[in-house]
């Protein structure tokens, strides 16, 4: 067996392409989805910190790149004070992060929010910290016209 080895990266690339080793260049720069689809937040608190907010960024750049793709944003609450102001809490948490995505370039009418309050907890209810949380959903065109 015969091992050429070449020093010329022009020549390198036309090969592996050649040979289909290489991906194209929209391949190569496609922007992954975040595993990260749940954030959870400070007692009273509506703000992410900052690497909660980072990765929320990079759900943003994603569905800047898949346009055919939509996303609801879950807001939750712990079950501590009022029901109202939980709900309110919610809804803040929710609202909040959409306005992070709509300032990082995603259309408003591609994101919906729901505010639940403390009706569907993640854990049980003693848990307050767990269910103090966001949770992203996204939906394609198909599931959308599915439902």
């Amino acid at each position: 067996m015969t091992v050429l080895v070449l020093d010329n990266p022009e020549m390198l690339a036309r090969a592996a392409i050649e040979a289909g080793q290489l991906l194209s260049a929209t391949a190569a720069s496609e922007i992954r989805k975040p595993h990260r689809m749940r954030f959870h937040y400070g007692f009273n608190k509506h703000t992410l910190d900052q690497q909660g907010m980072d990765i929320l960024r990079q759900h943003a750049a994603y569905l800047r790149q898949q346009p055919g793709v939509r996303v609801h944003i879950h807001g939750h609450a712990d079950n501590f004070g009022s029901e109202d102001y939980n709900r309110f809490l919610s809804r803040l948490r929710a609202s909040a992060a959409a306005r992070v995505l709509m300032e990082e370039g995603v259309r408003e009418s591609r994101i919906t929010t729901s505010g639940w309050g403390s009706d569907r907890p993640l854990a049980r209810p003693e848990d307050r910290a767990a269910n103090r949380r966001l949770e992203l959903e996204y939906i394609t065109q198909e599931m959308a016209a599915a439902l």
